[in-house]
């Protein structure tokens, strides 16, 4: 839960500036300019690291989530850092890294037991 929890924190924030143009963030159209990239790529990503973050935060979909911010997290080591080297004090790729071998635990064990998947599996559908 609580490397959930850091996670979602990360991607909350850094999807709202993406998605939404919040805390001073470029919006999907600015994100997509700055990278050089469609449109469509900075909804995308937002999409992906909003909804990677909510799924982080809830642990419902977790393994979804944390697919698209492998996939996400791929596309920055090899676009933005790895030409920078390792060193975050080079913007280089030691975070994005990180966070995708959290995506990666996340992918394969799934949320854990404190998530509100729990609930959603033990709800039984009356019919």
């Amino acid at each position: 839960m609580l490397i959930r929890l850091a996670g979602a924190a990360a991607f909350l924030y850094h999807g709202s500036q993406i998605l939404f143009g919040a805390f001073g963030g470029p919006g999907p159209e600015g994100f997509a300019k700055f990278m050089h990239l469609p449109a469509f790529i900075g909804v995308l990503v937002g999409i992906g690291e909003f909804g990677g973050g909510l799924s982080y935060l809830t642990g419902v979909l977790t393994r979804i989530g944390a697919s698209g911010i492998g996939v996400i997290m791929v596309g920055a080591i090899l676009l933005v850092h790895l030409k920078n080297g390792f060193s975050i004090a080079n913007n280089g790729f030691e975070y994005p890294l990180t966070q995708l071998l959290i995506a990666l635990a996340l992918m394969i064990r799934g949320a854990g037991s404190y998530s509100l998947n729990i609930f959603l599996k033990n709800k039984k559908v009356e019919t």
